[in-house]
């Protein structure tokens, strides 16, 4: 059985999706973009970007009951695929201050995302 996930502590689908599916076994988040959810704004260093698209991520999974080291797979999309570095260094602290393992990961550049930001992440995570 699906269920359908949201939660106040990720921005709102601004489009016909959900922030997430709960498939039982396992968590799809739609892709995540850096916006605050609490107050809609957008930074804009990618730094802080990738940091807010992370969390508005772990927040999807966790309202499924599940946590950052469930994550197994993770999307990640960026406008300048010269920000790789920064992504990266922002990307691993993350999961570094999460304890939770790395999970397998693929990074495209686009030509362009949603309200123009720099970064969406999406996440699978799975239940053990």
């Amino acid at each position: 059985m699906t269920q359908v996930l949201h939660t106040e502590q990720a921005p709102a689908a601004i489009g016909p999706y959900v922030q997430g599916v709960d498939l039982g076994n396992m968590v799809l988040t739609s892709g995540q973009i850096p916006v605050n959810p609490q107050t809609g704004e957008v930074a804009d260093d990618i730094a802080e970007q990738a940091r807010q698209s992370l969390e508005n991520v772990k927040a999807v999974v966790e309202s499924s009951g599940l946590k950052v080291a469930d994550i197994v797979k993770m999307t990640v999309f960026v406008k300048d695929l010269n920000d790789f570095g920064t992504v990266n260094e922002v990307y691993g602290k993350f999961f570094d201050e999460h304890n939770a393992p790395y999970p397998a990961r693929s990074c495209v550049e686009v030509a362009r995302l949603p309200k123009d930001v720099k970064i969406e992440i999406e996440a699978i995570a799975v239940r053990k």
